[in-house]
C-alpha cells in the first residue's frame, strides 16, 4: 500500500512562524505600493491566537490574516490614509489590531 505518515499536532511556536510567514509575505505586497509595513510582535502573536484550532491547526489563520490585517488596511490604503513612503505600523491596542502612520524619527 504504502507507508504511515504521522501528523504531529501543531503547537503555538509553529502557528507563530507560520503567522511569520504569512506576514512576511504581506509587508512584500506592501512594499511593492512603496510603503513599509511594520507588525509587532504583539499583532503576530494576537493573530496568531485568533488563527489556531485545536481540531483545524493552522488553516483559519489565513482567513484570521485577511480579516484582521489584509481587508483593513486595504480599506486604510484605499481611503487615502496610507500612501506611498508611508510606514505603518501593525500593532495592538486594547485587545485590537490596528495601524498607525510612523513618523521617521520614530523608526526604531
Amino acid at each position: 500500500m504504502g507507508e504511515v505518515v504521522v501528523f504531529h499536532s501543531l503547537g503555538e511556536a509553529h502557528i507563530a512562524n507560520i503567522a511569520r510567514i504569512q506576514l512576511h509575505y504581506l509587508e512584500k505586497c506592501v512594499a511593492q505600493m512603496d510603503m513599509k509595513l511594520e507588525v509587532s510582535e504583539a499583532a503576530m502573536l494576537q493573530l496568531a491566537k485568533e488563527g489556531f484550532d485545536l481540531v483545524f491547526g493552522a488553516r483559519l489563520l489565513k482567513r484570521a490574516t485577511q480579516h484582521r490585517i489584509e481587508n483593513p488596511l486595504a480599506k486604510e490604503i484605499l481611503s487615502g490614509r496610507f500612501a506611498p513612503k508611508d510606514i505603518i505600523r501593525v500593532d495592538v491596542v486594547d485587545g485590537r489590531i490596528e495601524f498607525q502612520q510612523v513618523m521617521e524619527a520614530e523608526v526604531v
